[in-house]
């Protein structure tokens, strides 16, 4: 009998790109990820399934990753993208064996062939990555999570009616995509907050009592998520083992719990996340960040030393990989299950360990990270002291044996809410505030329900409103990773939520309104359709409580 089991949770999510740039910020960041996550970790999967390796991964694919991938319009970038890609890989060649550069040639024939297998294998499973997910679901290897429809940071937002709106919105698309409710949710950010005395983000408006998160996602039917450790540590002084076990979540709010919440393993996770020592900067490895040529340069240099500047890198001999990718995911296994066993020493039980990491960790920052977690799952697979399990199957085996009060915190730096709550965004949560108060009381006061095209109007205005609360505008500001890319698509957003307000509430008042709109106007309205194509289905209902 397994001493306990292991759950991978990988957190997959995309802002929404289409249409809104290709290189360096935009669609390239969609391509990349389903080039060098997605399929590569569909491909895991077969090869486990194949090899009789019992395969058990929890995967969230957020809605607004879930509704691009199954765009027609991502569907025939993605291939342009891969036949680029080859015909870089191409020339790359060229360039080398015309410089007698034999060994970077050679890698350049593999980028040919990884990109060519990549192109066979986007057509095989009819260019639908969420359906190919969804085989293996059912085939009960992968359990799917939802997630908030744009990834918006539900702590943050000023009223509860735009949480229950992310959710079920998010929900929706799931739904829509998948054929099928997912059960579990991965929290944008891993942030939550219990019930209680609220405080907006800045001075805007009157401090209340507000809802847990927990109560607002249980009243959809969800029945667990995931935290970090110090959330289930911090929450309860007597819970230092609880990692290992899944909790119910006392959200403050006087009602039964309900709701179970995982915490990640900390020292299990840090074996691959730890910059400085997790295993992707070992120096055999692929190294991100230097490319040969302009733009989408493809990669040929390793790690080498982490230390060293990009100048002093060496090239990539992707021989000496696999023997590390071995000892690396041996060492792996041998602490999953050295944590099981002090647990089930502890305290007599089966516990679980439980990983959690953004997906495209795997395969797009760490290229080879795909085949350790083929390792990982095959390794423990075939242990009979561990079982591999989702976290939903784990839930239903054993549940949670605690209730415990989460504090208010996230997965981001400083386990609280400072990456969304920075000093230099207090301009973009004023906006934010006043876009979901504008609308909260245009949904009520207006007769949308008897009038369609007015209907349509705030529908698309509802659209906006979900694109504009995406938690990637803020952390790419705060973090300085795209910050001009984030202002520019965050503040589009907006002037289109205030485009169709305006013409909302002229619509109220003059139900032939549209009639007289100037050409200018006709074409906002057509851009935005034509750029924001998510979410075409917006129930308004969705914003009440």
């Amino acid at each position: 009998m397994a001493i306990g089991s292991f759950c991978l949770v990988l957190h997959g999510h995309m802002p929404y790109v289409l249409h809104h740039g290709i290189w360096p910020h935009g669609e390239d960041w969609l391509y990349e990820a389903a080039a060098e996550t997605y399929l590569p970790l569909l491909s895991v999967i077969q090869e486990c399934s194949f090899l009789k390796g019992n395969p058990r991964m929890t995967i969230g694919l957020t809605p607004v990753l879930l509704e691009q991938l199954a765009n027609e319009y991502f569907k025939q970038g993605f291939q342009s993208y891969l036949r680029d890609r080859i015909e870089q890989a191409s020339k790359d060649r060229l360039f080398f064996e015309k410089e007698n550069q034999p060994h970077p040639a050679w890698l350049a024939s593999r980028w040919e062939k990884f990109y060519q297998d990549l192109a066979e294998q986007f057509d095989k499973i009819k260019q639908d990555i969420p359906a190919e997910f969804r085989k293996w679901n059912q085939a009960g290897a992968v359990e799917l999570l939802t997630s908030a429809a744009t990834h918006g940071y539900t702590p943050l937002l000023l009223e509860d009616s735009s949480i229950h709106a992310q959710i079920r919105a998010g929900l929706d698309s799931s739904e829509r995509i998948l054929g099928f409710r997912p059960e579990g949710i991965w929290l944008p950010e891993g942030a939550y907050r219990p019930a209680g005395h609220w405080t907006p983000a800045i001075s805007w408006g009157s401090p209340g009592w507000r809802k847990g998160i927990d109560e607002i996602v249980g009243q959809e039917g969800l029945t667990h998520f995931f935290v970090d450790d110090h959330m289930v540590t911090n929450g309860d002084s007597s819970s230092h083992l609880n990692v290992h076990r899944p909790v119910w979540v006392d959200g403050n709010s006087g009602k039964k719990p309900s709701m179970a919440a995982f915490a990640r393993d900390p020292y299990i996770c840090k074996q691959v996340w730890c910059g400085l020592t997790g295993y992707p900067a070992d120096g055999v490895y692929l190294e991100f960040h230097k490319r040969h040529g302009p733009k989408r340069g493809l990669r040929y240099w390793k790690v080498t030393d982490r230390k060293s500047d990009l100048g002093k890198k060496d090239f990539y001999y992707p021989d000496d990989v696999p023997g590390k990718i071995f000892e690396q995911s041996r060492h792996f296994c041998r602490e999953v299950k050295r944590r099981l066993n002090e647990y089930k020493y502890q305290t007599g039980k089966h516990g679980v360990v439980v990983a959690c990491f953004d997906a495209e960790l795997f395969g797009h920052w760490w290229f080879e990270g795909p085949a350790f977690l083929r390792d990982v799952m095959l390794t423990l697979g075939a242990d009979p002291d561990v079982d591999l399990r989702t976290a939903g199957n784990f839930l239903q085996s054993f549940g949670p044996d605690k209730t415990v009060r989460l504090p208010s915190g996230s997965w981001g730096e400083g386990g609280d809410h400072r990456v969304w709550a920075d000093e230099q965004l207090k301009w973009l949560w004023d906006i934010e505030y006043r876009c979901e108060t504008l609308f909260g009381k245009l949904t009520y006061h207006l007769p949308w329900r008897q009038k369609s095209k007015l209907h349509q109007i705030l529908q698309k205005a509802g659209r906006e409103l979900l694109l504009l609360q995406a938690s990637d505008w803020p952390f790419v500001i705060t973090r300085k990773q795209a910050p001009d890319y984030g202002i520019k698509r965050f503040i589009q957003h907006f002037s289109r939520f205030e485009m169709f307000t305006e013409i909302a509430e002229k619509l109220g008042e003059n139900p032939k309104y549209l009639a007289g709109l100037n050409e200018v106007q006709k074409l906002q309205i057509k851009e935005a359709d034509m750029s924001d194509v998510i979410f075409k289905d917006i129930d308004l209902n969705w914003w009440n409580c």
